[in-house]
């Protein structure tokens, strides 16, 4: 293993380790600390520079998109701050090649989450749909935890070969060499 590839496993396990923390805080507490905020974007950092700079500006094309995209959904009581400044780091390590994946991981993790919450509290869930959400309804979805397991897929899958970056072509394989010298008409 490379001294890249090594610091990029470094890199993963410890934000996988921010991402838990920040997750637990907000199913707990519902706050997302500013401090694992920071503590992301400062691991990207470690990152670019042992990357030499590369993917630096796909990188904040990225967080440009996820801050724009979240501060509007902010505006919109959609979500919260602390969501919205966590995706937003979590936005970094996407790039613009996975940020597709990081944003159907953590749509589909949330939904996940609210389903959960919908079906332990059955009472709840009837009276929202009753009252056509409209009241307090308390707590509600903890948005940082779908945003970690998003998180956590777009560092680990990567680098473990599950995934392509967005637009990237597909690899060559042997089978499509084999085919492409065959003659047309020829048997296989």
């Amino acid at each position: 293993m490379s001294l890249t590839e090594t610091v990029r496993m470094v890199i993963a396990a410890a934000v996988s380790l921010v991402l838990a923390i920040a997750a637990l805080s907000d199913v707990r507490d519902r706050r997302i600390p500013n401090w694992t905020v920071l503590a992301l974007i400062g691991l990207y950092v470690v990152l670019v520079v042992a990357l030499g700079g590369r993917g630096l500006v796909s990188a904040l094309e990225a967080a440009g998109l996820a801050l724009a995209t979240t501060v509007a959904l902010y505006a919109f009581k959609v979500i919260g701050a602390g969501d919205s400044k966590l995706f937003t780091a979590v936005a970094f390590f996407a790039g613009l090649g996975y940020l597709p994946l990081l944003v159907v991981a953590t749509t589909l993790a949330g939904g996940v989450i609210a389903l959960i919450s919908l079906v332990s509290r059955p009472r709840r869930a009837l009276a929202m749909f009753t009252l056509r959400g409209k009241g307090d309804w308390g707590r509600g979805v903890p948005y940082g935890l779908a945003i970690a397991v998003g998180g956590l897929i777009v560092m680990w899958a990567p680098l473990m070969n599950l995934v392509r970056p967005f637009g990237a072509p597909a690899p060559v394989t042997a089978s499509d060499i084999s085919h492409a010298f065959v003659q047309p008409g020829a048997p296989k």
